[in-house]
């Protein structure tokens, strides 16, 4: 039960016109009326007991009427007032005190062992006082003489009828109210274990909602950084030629324009991805649907990222650009030739360094090593411009180790203005982390930057 079910339950509770607070009216108005009645019941067979042994009426009757009164308490204290019961049996009072009071105790939580004895006890005074009763009456009167054997006969058969039938519904209403306790006990379990899981439901969607937005936001600056990042370096080269060479001015140009176009797209096509998904009702069917779209996007974007420019930079119009793998498995370890391509043909002095026999690896591994070295580039283009670089690629048996390394930037470069938000470590590091794998960073002693990362190649999930 949560902590607002509680709450309104004890709000009903303790309201006055909550059901516990009408059934403890109705029970308090009918133990009142029954310690009336027993109370009248004494007061009257008091005074015929005094009337007949010669006592004084009224004190009888106060005292019966008070002894009757106890039944008032037959909840609080039933052990009390059974014992009273049984100790005005020789006095011939409380028949209504003594079979309430036997009910009582044996619905009640007291032991069962004292229930059993303080039955017998009762049980032996009734039959006492009754075979006594039955003998002085036959021995007063002129008429029916039944024999010994019959008075105990009777006597035995009144103490029963008076003791068994109350303690017997005593014991079967005070089960049932134990069982009915103890199944509203079990269900307000249930329903606290209900809101429990309603709650971690709760914190798991919202959980789910933030990696997926933290996943998406990741998806498109890998996408989409690198391709601007370089369009803003051929910006800034068609600037520096435009006048002394025009031919070089027009590739750059085709090629600006040509990556412009390609990152509208893929911005256009994820974009398509979430709104689609934030029309509807959002579901874990189509969540699956969406992530396996914007994977698709994701893989078609690196594709195409991963066609560059020969290193002369030649073929700079749109053929430069090419159509999307039709694996459509996503980037791969196969596009690191082409990706450094793009950025010698930027102006960037890159080397590219392979150990190792080449193996295929599951498609996240090789998709987290591609976003890695082409992250670690793109920083490179910003913040480190005319920088020599290294890429270096070692296949080991259980893992792929990955090494972007780049020296002080020259003085002479112009920085291209490109802004940077921060997050391109961020996105490495969890990539990498995901994976199980170890994601290292930090300047060198040369005053450059260097990216390592090592990721296991049977890394759980990486084939999915």
């Amino acid at each position: 039960m949560t902590t607002t079910g509680a709450n309104a339950e004890a709000g009903v509770r303790g309201a006055p016109d909550g059901p516990w607070w009408w059934a403890r009216r109705r029970s308090m108005v009918f133990d009142v009326v029954l310690a009336l009645v027993s109370a009248l019941e004494c007061a009257a067979e008091g005074a015929g007991f005094a009337d007949e042994h010669g006592g004084p009426v009224a004190l009888a009757v106060v005292v019966g009427a008070l002894v009757g009164g106890t039944l008032l308490f037959r909840r609080r204290w039933p052990v009390a007032v059974v014992l009273l019961g049984i100790a005005i049996t020789p006095a011939e009072l409380g028949f209504l005190l003594g079979i309430v009071g036997l009910y009582t105790l044996a619905a009640s939580d007291v032991p069962r062992r004292l229930t059993v004895v303080l039955a017998g006890v009762s049980v032996a005074g009734t039959f006492l006082v009754t075979f006594l009763k039955f003998h002085r009456d036959i021995a007063a009167g002129e008429g029916y003489q039944p024999g010994p054997w019959m008075m105990l006969f009777f006597s035995a058969l009144v103490a029963l009828g008076l003791t068994a039938p109350p303690v017997l519904m005593g014991l079967y209403v005070g089960a049932r109210r134990r069982l009915v306790e103890s199944l509203r006990e079990r269900a307000d379990g249930l329903e606290r274990e209900l809101s429990l899981l309603a709650e971690r439901a709760e914190e798991r969607a919202v959980w789910a909602r933030n990696e997926e937005r933290t996943r998406i936001a990741r998806e498109m600056h890998d996408v989409v950084a690198h391709r601007v990042s370089l369009m803003v370096v051929h910006a800034a080269a068609l600037q520096a030629v435009a006048l002394k060479d025009p031919e070089k001015a027009s590739r750059n140009a085709g090629l600006v324009g040509d990556m412009g176009r390609q990152a509208l797209t893929e911005l256009r096509e994820m974009l398509g991805v979430l709104r689609t998904s934030s029309e509807g009702m959002v579901t874990e069917a189509s969540s699956a649907a969406d992530s396996r779209r914007l994977a698709e996007v994701a893989a078609a974007a690196s594709a195409r990222v991963s066609a560059g420019v020969g290193a002369g930079g030649g073929a700079g119009t749109a053929a430069a650009v090419s159509e999307p793998s039709p694996s459509g498995d996503g980037p791969c370890l196969d596009g690191l030739e082409d990706l450094v391509g793009q950025s010698r043909a930027a102006g960037m002095a890159v080397e590219l360094s392979v150990e190792g026999v080449e193996r295929a690896y599951g498609a996240r591994v090789e998709s987290t090593a591609y976003r890695v070295v082409q992250e670690a580039l793109t920083n490179v283009h910003k913040h480190a411009p005319g920088a020599k670089a290294v890429v270096r690629v070692a296949h080991r048996g259980d893992e792929v180790a990955l090494q972007v390394e780049n020296g002080p930037s020259e003085g002479g470069a112009a920085a291209p203005g490109l802004p940077s938000g921060g997050n391109g470590l961020v996105g490495m590091r969890e990539r990498v982390s995901a994976l199980g794998g170890v994601f290292v960073s930090g300047a060198t002693d040369a005053g450059g930057f260097r990216v390592s990362a090592v990721i296991p190649a049977l890394a759980e999930g990486a084939g999915s």
